[in-house]
């Protein structure tokens, strides 16, 4: 990760998309410029007293506006004070963070099959940067979104329809098929070259595992609770094969070597 630059950025919109799901578009034309999919911000509150900030996906960029977006979950002190944030008011980030996605390299793996991403619950927000850049890099392209909300009360899917064809897992049976994301495709017949995902552990896990079954090359995008966000706390480490040359054990920091991994690389 190079480039991140700690920034007072505006916020142009910040509001409600769904029961306890945030939007919130910021102005910073530096990070917006270079900013990949799969990446992530760390965002400041103005509570002197929280020193930490927190770390938030990205889920899309706007170079032309210089603008980048989140989409949260308000889920503590620190979210429940950038909800409040209005128009105009600013707020301090430090960004980009962490390793994307390699758009060719996941264009090489497809070897002209669909691209799926899969996002489960707040792990949806990055996916739609990925699917949007990739639909920019190659127009032509399958793209399949698989989504899985707790019920009715989706959010983003219509924005990743303009680029995907989108298919639905829900808790409750509310939409789409009653079951989990592995559920959804297996129930629609969805076929990849290469699957990408964002969510919950015990999801990640069983898209490693369907990718083992079925000879598919998968890129899981980590959530784990970060301190610093740039690497030096080791407080975010995941378990991998190879040995890390900064700690010299079979570790990887998710804030600077991820948070996206290839599956095989890493234990879940």
């Amino acid at each position: 990760m190079t480039g991140r630059r700690k920034v007072s950025a505006q916020i142009r919109e910040n509001g409600p998309i769904a029961d306890g799901i945030y939007s919130m578009w910021l102005k910073s034309d530096e990070i917006s410029a270079t900013a990949k999919a799969g990446q992530f911000i760390s965002i400041y509150t103005k509570d002197s007293s929280r020193l930490l900030p927190r770390p938030i996906s990205i889920c899309e960029t706007d170079p032309k506006e210089g603008t980048v977006r989140l989409v949260y979950r308000v889920s503590g002190e620190g979210t429940r004070q950038f909800s409040l944030y209005g128009e105009n008011d600013t707020a301090e980030i430090l960004g980009p963070l962490g390793n994307g996605y390699c758009l060719s390299e996941l264009n090489k793996a497809a070897k002209g099959r669909a691209l799926t991403v899969v996002g489960g619950g707040i792990g949806i927000p990055p996916m739609l940067g990925l699917v949007k850049a990739y639909r920019e890099n190659y127009p032509e392209a399958e793209i399949n979104a698989v989504l899985g909300y707790r019920n009715s009360d989706t959010f983003l899917d219509e924005d990743f329809k303009k680029y995907s064809k989108v298919f639905y897992a829900s808790d409750d049976g509310s939409i789409g098929i009653r079951g989990n994301v592995i559920d959804a495709i297996r129930h629609f017949g969805i076929e990849s070259g290469v699957i990408c995902a964002c969510g919950p552990k015990p999801m990640l896990k069983g898209i490693k595992k369907y990718g083992e079954e079925t000879d598919t090359v998968s890129y899981v995008s980590l959530e784990e609770k970060m301190a610093c966000g740039i690497g030096a706390c080791l407080a975010c480490v995941c378990k991998t094969k190879e040995t890390d040359s900064h700690s010299m054990v079979n570790n990887r920091r998710v804030c600077k070597d991820g948070p996206v991994f290839k599956s095989d690389e890493i234990e879940l």
